[in-house]
Protein backbone atom coordinates (compact mmCIF):
# COMPACT_ATOMS: atom_id res chain seq x y z
CA UNK A 1 0.00 0.00 0.00
CA UNK A 2 1.62 3.39 -0.63
CA UNK A 3 0.74 6.82 0.91
CA UNK A 4 -2.94 7.41 1.30
CA UNK A 5 -2.22 10.80 -0.11
CA UNK A 6 0.73 12.63 -1.74
CA UNK A 7 0.83 16.25 -2.10
CA UNK A 8 2.08 18.79 -4.45
CA UNK A 9 5.32 19.50 -2.16
CA UNK A 10 5.58 15.69 -2.00
CA UNK A 11 4.30 15.27 1.59
CA UNK A 12 3.20 11.74 1.98
CA UNK A 13 0.56 11.12 4.51
CA UNK A 14 -0.34 7.61 6.02
CA UNK A 15 -3.01 6.25 7.81
CA UNK A 16 -2.83 4.27 10.95
CA UNK A 17 -4.27 1.61 11.69
CA UNK A 18 -7.33 1.30 13.99
CA UNK A 19 -8.57 -1.09 16.75
CA UNK A 20 -12.31 -1.46 16.31
CA UNK A 21 -11.92 -3.20 20.15
CA UNK A 22 -10.60 -0.43 21.34
CA UNK A 23 -13.35 2.29 19.35
CA UNK A 24 -16.09 -0.39 21.08
CA UNK A 25 -14.33 -0.29 24.28
CA UNK A 26 -14.67 3.67 24.88
CA UNK A 27 -18.29 3.34 23.55
CA UNK A 28 -19.37 1.16 25.60
CA UNK A 29 -17.75 3.11 28.62
CA UNK A 30 -19.40 6.12 27.44
CA UNK A 31 -22.90 4.13 27.33
CA UNK A 32 -21.90 2.79 30.90
CA UNK A 33 -21.17 6.24 32.67
CA UNK A 34 -24.79 7.26 31.26
CA UNK A 35 -26.71 4.37 32.02
CA UNK A 36 -25.67 4.54 35.56
CA UNK A 37 -26.17 8.61 35.88
CA UNK A 38 -29.68 7.63 34.48
CA UNK A 39 -30.79 4.48 36.85
CA UNK A 40 -29.76 5.52 39.82
CA UNK A 41 -26.32 6.03 41.08
CA UNK A 42 -25.93 9.82 42.18
CA UNK A 43 -23.52 11.37 40.33
CA UNK A 44 -22.96 15.53 40.18
CA UNK A 45 -23.79 16.68 36.99
CA UNK A 46 -20.33 17.88 36.25
CA UNK A 47 -18.42 15.05 37.30
CA UNK A 48 -20.36 12.96 34.75
CA UNK A 49 -19.68 15.70 32.04
CA UNK A 50 -16.22 16.05 32.90
CA UNK A 51 -15.80 11.94 32.76
CA UNK A 52 -17.80 12.09 28.98
CA UNK A 53 -15.55 15.25 27.93
CA UNK A 54 -12.38 13.25 29.03
CA UNK A 55 -13.95 9.44 27.38
CA UNK A 56 -14.40 11.77 24.44
CA UNK A 57 -10.93 13.54 23.87
CA UNK A 58 -9.29 10.26 24.07
CA UNK A 59 -11.86 8.45 21.82
CA UNK A 60 -10.80 11.97 19.25
CA UNK A 61 -7.49 11.57 20.00
CA UNK A 62 -7.39 8.12 19.02
CA UNK A 63 -8.74 7.98 15.93
CA UNK A 64 -6.91 11.33 14.90
CA UNK A 65 -3.25 9.77 14.65
CA UNK A 66 -2.03 9.81 11.37
CA UNK A 67 1.47 9.96 10.14
CA UNK A 68 3.57 11.72 7.04
CA UNK A 69 6.83 11.86 5.48
CA UNK A 70 7.95 14.82 3.44
CA UNK A 71 11.32 15.47 1.73
CA UNK A 72 13.28 16.39 4.76
CA UNK A 73 11.04 14.79 7.94
CA UNK A 74 9.20 11.75 8.66
CA UNK A 75 5.90 12.53 11.44
CA UNK A 76 3.22 11.19 13.63
CA UNK A 77 0.74 13.48 14.39
CA UNK A 78 -2.96 13.12 16.57
CA UNK A 79 -4.63 15.63 18.65
CA UNK A 80 -2.69 16.91 21.51
CA UNK A 81 0.58 15.51 20.80
CA UNK A 82 2.88 15.21 17.61
CA UNK A 83 6.63 13.92 17.16
CA UNK A 84 8.63 14.64 14.11
CA UNK A 85 12.23 13.58 13.04
CA UNK A 86 14.32 14.81 10.07
CA UNK A 87 15.33 11.96 7.82
CA UNK A 88 18.88 12.74 8.01
CA UNK A 89 18.76 11.68 11.72
CA UNK A 90 16.69 7.99 11.16
CA UNK A 91 19.22 5.54 11.91
CA UNK A 92 16.82 2.70 11.80
CA UNK A 93 13.92 1.69 10.50
CA UNK A 94 12.58 -1.52 12.36
CA UNK A 95 9.43 -3.99 12.40
CA UNK A 96 8.20 -4.16 16.00
CA UNK A 97 5.27 -4.96 18.61
CA UNK A 98 4.68 -3.04 21.54
CA UNK A 99 4.15 -5.96 23.91
CA UNK A 100 7.58 -7.39 22.71
CA UNK A 101 9.25 -4.03 23.66
CA UNK A 102 8.09 -4.45 27.12
CA UNK A 103 7.15 -0.86 27.96
CA UNK A 104 5.97 -0.55 32.01
CA UNK A 105 3.90 1.90 33.56
CA UNK A 106 -0.34 2.15 32.52
CA UNK A 107 0.42 5.81 31.71
CA UNK A 108 2.80 5.39 28.88
CA UNK A 109 -0.26 4.60 26.05
CA UNK A 110 -2.46 6.67 27.75
CA UNK A 111 -0.44 9.92 28.74
CA UNK A 112 -0.17 13.07 27.13
CA UNK A 113 3.17 12.77 25.42
CA UNK A 114 3.09 8.88 25.45
CA UNK A 115 7.24 8.32 26.47
CA UNK A 116 7.66 4.91 27.82
CA UNK A 117 10.20 2.70 28.36
CA UNK A 118 11.71 -0.76 27.33
CA UNK A 119 13.97 -2.81 29.37
CA UNK A 120 15.22 -3.84 25.78
CA UNK A 121 15.76 -0.17 24.04
CA UNK A 122 15.37 2.39 27.17
CA UNK A 123 13.00 5.99 26.42
CA UNK A 124 10.39 5.95 23.70
CA UNK A 125 7.74 8.02 22.59
CA UNK A 126 5.10 5.66 21.46
CA UNK A 127 2.35 7.73 19.14
CA UNK A 128 0.02 4.43 18.31
CA UNK A 129 -3.61 2.94 17.36
CA UNK A 130 -2.37 -1.07 17.66
CA UNK A 131 0.08 -2.92 18.84
CA UNK A 132 1.95 -3.70 15.72
CA UNK A 133 3.84 -1.15 13.44
CA UNK A 134 7.24 0.53 13.01
CA UNK A 135 9.99 1.84 14.81
CA UNK A 136 11.71 4.52 14.10
CA UNK A 137 15.07 5.58 15.44
CA UNK A 138 16.09 9.53 15.04
CA UNK A 139 17.30 11.95 17.31
CA UNK A 140 18.03 11.20 20.88
CA UNK A 141 14.88 8.80 21.37
CA UNK A 142 13.29 6.13 19.49
CA UNK A 143 9.33 6.70 18.21
CA UNK A 144 6.80 4.06 17.53
CA UNK A 145 4.01 4.35 14.93
CA UNK A 146 1.56 2.06 14.12
CA UNK A 147 0.04 3.00 10.14
CA UNK A 148 -2.05 0.92 8.44
CA UNK A 149 0.26 -0.78 6.23
CA UNK A 150 3.93 -1.14 7.66
CA UNK A 151 5.37 -2.11 5.07
CA UNK A 152 4.36 0.56 2.95
CA UNK A 153 5.15 2.69 5.06
CA UNK A 154 8.70 0.76 6.12
CA UNK A 155 9.31 1.33 2.25
CA UNK A 156 8.50 4.69 1.45
CA UNK A 157 10.46 5.61 5.30
CA UNK A 158 13.93 3.83 3.71
CA UNK A 159 13.71 5.29 0.58
CA UNK A 160 13.42 8.81 1.68
CA UNK A 161 15.81 8.12 4.15
CA UNK A 162 18.36 7.20 2.15
CA UNK A 163 17.92 9.74 -0.33
CA UNK A 164 19.28 12.20 2.96
CA UNK A 165 21.56 10.54 4.08
CA UNK A 166 25.48 10.08 2.92
CA UNK A 167 25.83 6.28 5.27
CA UNK A 168 23.52 3.39 5.12
CA UNK A 169 20.92 2.75 7.79
CA UNK A 170 22.18 0.55 10.87
CA UNK A 171 18.81 -1.43 10.14
CA UNK A 172 16.71 -0.87 7.58
CA UNK A 173 13.57 -2.78 7.48
CA UNK A 174 11.65 -0.53 4.48
CA UNK A 175 15.03 -1.82 2.26
CA UNK A 176 13.64 -5.10 1.03
CA UNK A 177 9.88 -5.19 2.36
CA UNK A 178 8.00 -7.42 0.11
CA UNK A 179 4.85 -5.74 -1.31
CA UNK A 180 2.33 -7.62 1.31
CA UNK A 181 2.46 -6.50 4.99
CA UNK A 182 5.02 -8.49 7.44
CA UNK A 183 3.54 -10.60 9.88
CA UNK A 184 3.99 -9.83 13.53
Amino acid sequence: MEPSKVDSRGRATFPSAISWGVVGFYLVLLLLLLTVSLYGATIAPYVLYALVAVLIVFLVRYLSTRYWMDSDRVGASRLFGSRHADLEDVRRIEFANLRDLGPTGFFGSWGYRGRMWSPSIGPFDSIHTVSNGVLVTAGGVPFFVSPKDPGGFARELSRRARSNRDAPLEIDAGESVPTQTPEF
